[in-house]
């Protein structure tokens, strides 16, 4: 017996274009970054927007919860950093950051750490215990830096996924990449760590349509997933009774792949247009996809077959 996977829509809400989401890790909230510069907590139990915050003429990629200080951190096409505490929605402190567009952003889970990568190439680490002061610049990439992922296992490591077509692989105390692959025929999207049977892989999707599955020991490709028909843009990972990928496109759709066997369990139509960023709520086993014309949710279920 094996079990299959299937995401039935049961709702949407239409809104600007949503390029990023991210979950609180204990109230029921999904903050959503919008291309039109608003960033929303949007309640995933009672299906409405809590709390609004407009940030006037510059849009935003990343966007992410900073739950152990009551913040979100927002990063922008203008290249600031800001910072709001998230019961109030006050202003914390805002900067500049990057010289270009701020792709993503990630938080350290025990270091009081922010992550940023943009357009100028750059990667850079900041601290907020210490001012917010840039600690570290990372530099080596040759194009826009689209993406950033923390190693679970060592949080002192970190990939960065380029359009350069390379992600490359850092140390924290580093400026220069440990090391670095040519993974693509295209530009990178996005990169994530996964893991599965004790063993840890890595995530990578690209402009020329495919995601590929990496042995992180080993940095084998073991799996070239095809089938969508524009860019990958983003993917989750979903452990219900086995281990699913779920992985995201620019044509519209998201495909469910068996992180086992690697087949193309199922394919979900966005009716929101092109999909660019994807959020797993595991206590409801609920999917949230950020699209061209607002949110999706689906509910995510399995079965033998």
């Amino acid at each position: 017996m094996s079990s299959t996977i299937e995401i039935k829509n049961t709702f949407e809400q239409r809104s600007e274009r949503v390029k990023s989401i991210d979950l609180h890790p204990t109230e029921p909230w999904v903050l959503l970054g919008m291309h039109s510069g608003n960033v929303c907590i949007w309640n995933h139990q009672s299906r409405v927007t809590e709390k609004k915050i407009g940030i006037v003429n510059s849009r935003v990629r990343s966007a992410k919860f900073i739950a152990r200080k009551e913040w979100i951190v927002v990063g922008a096409d203008d290249g600031f950093i800001r910072v709001y505490n998230y019961n109030t929605m006050d202003s914390v402190i805002e900067f500049k950051a990057h010289s270009d567009f701020i792709r993503s952003l990630i938080v350290h889970p025990s270091q009081s750490y922010l992550l940023s990568a943009s357009d100028d190439k750059d990667i850079k680490l900041w601290d907020w215990e210490n001012g917010w002061k840039c600690t570290k610049t990372f530099q080596g990439h040759e194009h826009y830096v689209m993406q950033l992922a923390l190693n679970p296992r060592d949080t002192n490591v970190f990939a960065s996924a380029s359009l350069d077509r390379t992600i490359k692989f850092w140390d924290l105390g580093c400026s220069d990449p440990r090391s670095s692959i040519n993974v693509h025929a295209e530009g990178l999207n996005a990169v994530n760590f996964y893991e599965d049977d004790g063993k840890l892989y890595i995530l990578t999707g690209s402009d020329d349509h495919t995601t590929k599955i990496w042995d992180y020991e080993s940095m084998i490709c073991v799996k070239t997933l095809e089938g969508h028909t524009h860019n990958v843009t983003s993917f989750q990972c979903v452990n219900l009774d086995t281990s699913f990928i779920i992985t995201g496109s620019e044509d519209q759709t998201v495909r469910v792949w068996n992180a086992k066997t690697y087949k193309l369990d199922h394919i979900f139509p966005s009716q929101l247009g092109r999909v660019w960023s994807i959020g797993f709520i595991k206590d409801s086993s609920e999917v949230v996809l950020g699209c061209d014309e607002g949110i999706l949710v689906g509910q995510v279920s399995s079965s033998d077959c």
